[in-house]
């Protein structure tokens, strides 16, 4: 094999790294808008499940003043 050869096959293979190395900074840019995307999504759902235990809470208040009114209306206590 020639020197020439031996470059043009050099060529080649620094041609063929730079295209994955291009690939695989496209795939990592790609998976970081993707990471940022789904931290996004789960700070909104973090925020909606402290909300839903507020909601939980006050519902179980709620219920159990009913709960006593009627025990009250019925003479229970």
């Amino acid at each position: 094999m020639t020197i020439d050869e031996r470059l043009e096959r050099l060529t080649e293979r620094h041609e063929a790294l730079a295209q994955t190395v291009e690939l695989i900074t496209a795939n990592i840019d790609k998976l970081t808008d993707d990471v940022a995307k789904v931290s996004a999504d789960i700070g909104k759902l973090t925020t909606l499940m402290g909300q839903t235990g507020q909601f939980i809470n006050r519902l179980a208040h709620i219920a159990e003043a009913h709960e006593q009114r009627i025990d009250r209306l019925e003479g229970r206590q």
